[in-house]
């Protein structure tokens, strides 16, 4: 009799472990978990009326957010473009999540921030593999006095590998060690603020587009994939712009991913424009990222009124093109007022890749517009405000999701 009822919870815990797999592939998303960061943010800030409101909101419910983007997935402290990194990105509630798109030697699909950034991504210079880099390992020039003379350096790409090959590397965390001798020693170079804890042999799992596809639908997140300006010449091998412009789509629509799901990004206006072209129920919601590195480069309101009639509707610019000072106090740049005006809508990028915020208007590439008010960590809630309720923005990429998440629960923004 025992031995019967034993056998019975058996078949039901199969049964019930069965289902909530056939709920995951059908794209339930996962529960929500924060951790501790949004509410170290927010016990971080200055006395004000918004950090009231944001405590306010610290014992949740918290779900799922489109206004949160997982920039490479969770890359603040796992491996960018890795299974872990997606992961944890939808852990934290991204709502939507990103694969940086580039190809193989065979011309498949793969999920890396760039075509050659191997040596700096990926364990490439302490496999066999290391024979197919472009430019092989060559070790730094240390002088008597222990500087560096010549950095350590190397370039490797996907399109030297095939996808078998792409997927038997293990990704680590992006940096390298400009004082290395060794091949070894150059896979180091971690900032202090990011961490090597989940960057370990046993895991760093590299994908394929079409893998982060099923992943993505996995997990129940929405997508948003970068189509990676090749460092090859194009066509290569045959392989144009357009045929991998489109390939990316067809992906997509190979796994029955609806359009509505997926906001394909890129830096190159001719990919945007092929696919609202080719591609119409992809390309209304194409993502135009804009690469300036300064205000001056940023474009004018006729230029921006120029997107809008070329039927472009979303623009991505660095956050710092969107937020300027005025007597202390953060607020909408006259890039962000005018891509309003005419109708667009916007994405920025990217959170938490800053490290900590300090005093010293030393925050960097991110905060350059708004450094003189920034004086602590807390105040990346601060910009976050700004960015949702006077920019008015739809999303904002994050290398750790869980703070863009939090906000964007606390104020009401799905």
């Amino acid at each position: 009799m025992r031995r019967n009822l034993v056998a019975v919870v058996l078949v039901l815990l199969a049964l019930s472990v069965g289902s909530l797999a056939q709920g995951r592939g059908q794209g339930q998303p996962l529960t929500v978990e924060l951790g501790p960061r949004p509410f170290f943010l927010v016990n971080n800030m200055e006395p004000s009326a918004l950090k009231e409101e944001l405590t306010q909101c610290f014992h949740g419910p918290f779900k799922s957010s489109d206004f949160s983007i997982g920039h490479r997935g969770a890359a603040l402290q796992f491996p960018e473009h890795t299974r872990e990194a997606y992961e944890a990105g939808a852990r934290m509630g991204a709502g939507i999540v990103e694969c940086d798109v580039t190809f193989t030697k065979d011309k498949e699909l793969v999920c890396r921030h760039a075509q050659n950034d191997l040596h700096t991504t990926t364990n490439i210079l302490v496999t066999p593999l290391a024979s197919k880099c472009v430019k092989p390992f060559t070790p730094a020039t240390i002088g008597a006095n222990g500087v560096v003379i010549t950095p350590a350096s190397a370039e490797c790409r996907t399109s030297e590998l095939t996808l078998a090959e792409f997927k038997s590397l293990k990704g680590k965390m992006d940096a390298f060690n400009p004082a290395a001798l060794t091949p070894a020693e150059f896979l180091g170079g971690t900032p202090s603020f990011r961490t090597d804890a989940y960057a370990g042999p046993s895991s760093g799992q590299l994908l394929s587009h079409k893998e982060s596809i099923a992943l993505f639908q996995s997990l129940g997140v929405k997508m948003t994939p970068e189509l990676k300006t090749p460092s090859v010449a194009m066509p290569f091998n045959g392989f144009s712009q357009t045929d991998f412009a489109q390939k990316m789509i067809d992906e997509y629509k190979a796994a029955g991913v609806p359009a509505s799901d997926v906001f394909p990004q890129s830096f190159d206006k001719n990919d945007i424009l092929y696919w609202i072209a080719r591609e119409p129920a992809f390309g209304k919601q194409a993502v135009y990222l804009d690469d300036a590195e300064i205000v001056s480069d940023l474009p004018s309101l006729g230029e921006l009124a120029g997107y809008k009639s070329a039927g472009i509707n979303i623009v991505a610019p660095p956050t710092f093109a969107l937020l300027t000072v005025s007597g202390g106090n953060i607020l909408p740049s006259q890039y962000a007022k005018d891509a309003k005006a005419v109708g667009l809508d916007i994405i920025t990028w990217t959170l938490e890749r800053s490290g900590p915020l300090v005093d010293q208007g030393t925050n960097g590439f991110y905060y350059q517009t708004i450094d003189s008010a920034v004086k602590r960590d807390g105040d990346l809630m601060k910009v976050i405000d700004v960015l949702a309720r006077q920019v008015g923005v739809i999303g904002i990429f994050s290398d750790w999701a869980a703070p863009v998440t939090f906000y964007a629960n606390c104020v009401g923004l799905k």
